[in-house]
C-alpha cells in the first residue's frame, strides 16, 4: 500500500518546489496536489478568495506543473492525485474545473477530486460531472467524487449531503456508470454522521469504485482534520472493509489541520509524524 499527503500547507509556506522535496524526505510515495490552494472559499461573504499570485494563474502554468512533475521524479515520488477548488456553485470556481483537470493530466495524477455540490441535488451534480467527463476522459483523468456534509448549529452536529449517505453515493455513481467516474472516500466526514452513516458501510456500498481516500481523525463530531490516531476514529473496523473489497489505491491523507496546527517552524516534524501514522495504518490493514 503506498502512502501520499497534500501539498496544501507546505506549499504556502515554502512554494510548491520545496512542498515536494519535504513530502519525499519524509517517506511519502506520492503527494495530492492542492489545486485548490489557488482559490479558496469565504463561506461567509460567499465569494471566491483568488490567491492572484499563485503559479497557476500565471500564463506559463502549464510550464510550471510539468516542471513540478519532473522536481517530484527527482526525488521518487509521483502526483496520484488532485483537488480542485471548490464549491461548484459559484461561477467563478466553475470556471476553474477543466483547468485542474489539464494540470492533473500534466502533473501525471490518475484523479482529480471533485466535490459534489451540496446545493445541487443529485441532478444537478450528474449534470456537471457529464459536462466534465468528456474533458477528463480526453485527458486520461478519472474524475472521484466524494462525501459530503453539512454543519447544523442548532443542532450542534453535521448532517450528510451530496454522497453522505449510502444512497446518495451510490445514487451519484449509478447515475454515470463511467469508469472514469470513480469514488473518493473521506473517513473524517464518514464518520461525523449522527444518522448511523459510517465509514464502513460506505466503503462496502461503493466497493470497487473505491479509488482514492481522505485520511485525517476527528472527535466524531467535528471536521477536525487531525492525525490519525489521535482522536475517536476507530481504523480497525475500516481497513478491514478496506481489504474485504479489494482496495488497491493510495492511502492518502488529509490532516491539514495537524500540519497547520504544527506550523512552519514544525513543518518538517509534521510530515514525519503524519507518514508514521499512515505506517500504522498500513500495518492495521495488512493484518485486517
Amino acid at each position: 500500500m503506498k502512502t501520499s499527503t497534500p501539498t496544501f500547507h507546505l506549499a504556502e509556506w515554502f512554494g510548491e518546489e520545496r512542498a515536494i522535496e519535504m513530502i519525499a524526505n519524509a517517506g511519502f510515495d506520492a503527494f495530492d496536489y492542492s489545486i485548490y490552494s489557488m482559490c479558496r472559499f469565504n463561506w461567509k461573504e460567499n465569494a471566491p478568495i483568488i490567491i492572484e499570485d499563485h503559479p497557476l494563474y500565471k500564463s506559463n502554468y502549464v510550464k510550471h506543473v510539468r516542471h513540478l512533475k519532473q522536481v517530484a521524479h527527482n526525488e521518487g515520488i509521483h502526483c496520484n492525485q488532485t483537488h480542485a477548488p471548490f464549491p461548484l456553485f459559484n461561477p467563478f470556481i466553475e470556471s476553474l474545473m477543466k483547468k485542474s483537470i489539464e494540470v492533473t493530466a500534466e502533473i501525471g495524477g490518475e484523479i482529480v477530486i471533485i466535490h459534489p455540490d451540496k446545493s445541487f441535488g443529485l441532478d444537478g451534480n450528474i449534470e456537471a460531472y457529464n459536462k466534465l467527463l468528456p474533458f477528463a476522459k480526453e485527458h486520461g483523468v478519472k474524475i472521484a467524487t466524494e462525501n459530503m456534509f453539512d454543519w447544523r448549529e442548532e443542532l450542534g452536529h453535521a448532517v450528510p449531503k451530496a454522497c453522505g449517505t449510502v444512497e446518495s453515493f451510490t445514487a451519484h455513481l449509478n447515475a454515470i456508470k463511467d469508469p472514469s467516474f470513480v469514488a473518493c472516500l473521506d473517513l473524517g466526514h464518514a464518520e461525523m454522521m449522527k444518522d448511523g452513516t459510517c465509514a464502513v458501510d460506505l466503503i462496502k456500498a461503493i466497493g470497487n469504485r473505491l479509488k482514492a481516500l481522505h485520511i485525517h481523525d476527528n472527535d466524531k463530531t467535528h471536521d477536525n482534520h487531525q492525525i490519525p490516531f489521535s482522536m475517536s476514529i476507530d481504523y480497525k473496523p475500516i481497513v478491514k472493509a478496506l481489504k474485504e473489497v479489494g482496495y488497491n489505491g493510495y492511502f492518502t491523507l488529509e490532516a491539514d489541520s495537524y500540519t497547520g496546527a504544527l506550523g512552519k517552524e514544525n513543518a518538517v516534524k509534521s510530515q514525519i509524524d503524519l507518514k508514521k501514522s499512515l505506517d500504522k495504518l498500513i500495518e492495521l490493514y495488512e493484518n485486517a
